[in-house]
Order: structure tokens, then C-alpha cells, then sequence
């Protein structure tokens, strides 16, 4: 058996608020493997971007440990950090954050070339992701000449144009009618089973989530799995 991408132990996280302290996680442990979609739902307020931003390394949990590929990365510098999160985890988030002035390619090459790659290898490296998704035609465009469902699989090509072992979404689809998020979605899935990514995706979007591997319900800092037919908070 393949062993986790991801591996949560113990996490918590308690945030200090002018009332005191407010605990949003409560001891998650969580294991996302190869390839494997597993969605995270709960209402606004549950801790699931807190969740995200603690197995993404953006945020340090209260407690507990992080494991990417087996290794305990939640301890590490914060310049190790910065390096698992460029070359080992791809984010994608409800809005593209594209930049304005930048053709598609280019907003895909550019953490290619954060992470030190030649432009020419950069872009070849962008092209090849845009045309995995669809966007062979659209490389050239800048933002503001393509569509929503366009700009967020710009944004999904970003996310995996290092090739990374993770993949963290919050509401990937959350801006998006219900016709263009199933588009954005069967092509996230299809990468997901053709790269062998492991994906933890945040969503209020319940079909979406009838359609991933595994669902879990964030609930009292606790996760709760969901049976494939009833994915209700």
C-alpha cells in the first residue's frame, strides 16, 4: 500500500481574541494519500482554512504535528518551510489572484521561476499544465480576456506547475456558477488520478463533495467522516 502524502496528528489550534481564547481545532488527525481527493466541509467558522493553513505551513498549530511523505515538517525554520511550500505543496484559492499584466503562461511559470528553473524551461514547463487543462488556445491571454471557469484553471495549473506532492484548495469554486465549477472540477479530479497528487479540498459545495474520495465535517475542532451519501454538515 502506498504510504500518506499528508499525515495530521494531534493538531490544534487556539487563536487569542480580545474574549479571550477561541479553539478551532481539537486533536485533528488526518491521512491524504497518492492521488486521492478527500474534502473538508463545515460551516464558516468550523477552522477549516485553519485546518489548511496548518498542513499547508502557512500557519504553525498550537499543536501537533505535519508529515509530508513521512517527514515531520511542521518543526522545521521557517526558511525550510518556505522551500516545502514552493517545490512540495501546491495552494489553490476561491478567487485566482492572477496578475493583470501577465499572459497565461506567465502567471504559470512564475513559481517555476521562484523555484529557480530557466524562463525557457519555465514556460515550456507552464504550456504543458494550460494545454492538461484545456487552455492549449489560451496561453497568451492575459486575465481580464478569459472567463471565471478560464482564470481558475489558470490559477489550478499555477498550483501544480511544480509538480507537487499536496494540493490545498479553499473554495476552488466558491466564485463560480454551478456549470463552470463542475468544468473546474472534473479537471482538477482527472489531474488529481493522472499526477498522483494528493488534494484536501475545503468546500460548501455538497455536490462537489458526492464526488471525492473520502468527506470529512469539521465539527467542535473535531473531524467527522461522512458516508458518500449523505455529505450534510
Amino acid at each position: 500500500m502506498s504510504n500518506p502524502v499528508l499525515s495530521l496528528r494531534g493538531i490544534t489550534r487556539t487563536y487569542v481574541t480580545g474574549r479571550g481564547e477561541l479553539t478551532v481545532l481539537r486533536g485533528v488527525d488526518l491521512d491524504v494519500m497518492p492521488g486521492e481527493i478527500v474534502g473538508l466541509i463545515g460551516p464558516s467558522g468550523s477552522g477549516k482554512s485553519s485546518l489548511l493553513h496548518a498542513a499547508g505551513l502557512l500557519e504553525r498549530p498550537t499543536d501537533g504535528t505535519v508529515m509530508i511523505d513521512g517527514e515531520d515538517v511542521g518543526a522545521l525554520d521557517e526558511r525550510a518551510r518556505t522551500r516545502i511550500r514552493l517545490n512540495r505543496i501546491g495552494f489553490v484559492y476561491q478567487f485566482h489572484h492572477l496578475l493583470p499584466e501577465f499572459d497565461a503562461r506567465d502567471n504559470v511559470a512564475l513559481p517555476i521561476r521562484i523555484a529557480g528553473r530557466p524562463q525557457s524551461e519555465a514556460r515550456r514547463m507552464a504550456e504543458a499544465a494550460l494545454g492538461s487543462l484545456g487552455l492549449a488556445e489560451r496561453v497568451l491571454h492575459q486575465p481580464a480576456q478569459m472567463s471565471g471557469g478560464e482564470q481558475q484553471r489558470v490559477a489550478l495549473a499555477r498550483a501544480l506547475a511544480n509538480q507537487p506532492r499536496l494540493l490545498l484548495a479553499d473554495e476552488p469554486t466558491g466564485n463560480l456558477d454551478p456549470t463552470t465549477s463542475q468544468t473546474v472540477f472534473e479537471a482538477l479530479q482527472k489531474l488529481v488520478k493522472d499526477t498522483g497528487v494528493a488534494a484536501l479540498i475545503a468546500t460548501h459545495n455538497m455536490e462537489l463533495a458526492g464526488h471525492m474520495d473520502r468527506v470529512f465535517a469539521l465539527k467542535d475542532g473535531h473531524l467527522e467522516e461522512r458516508p458518500a451519501e449523505s455529505h450534510a454538515y
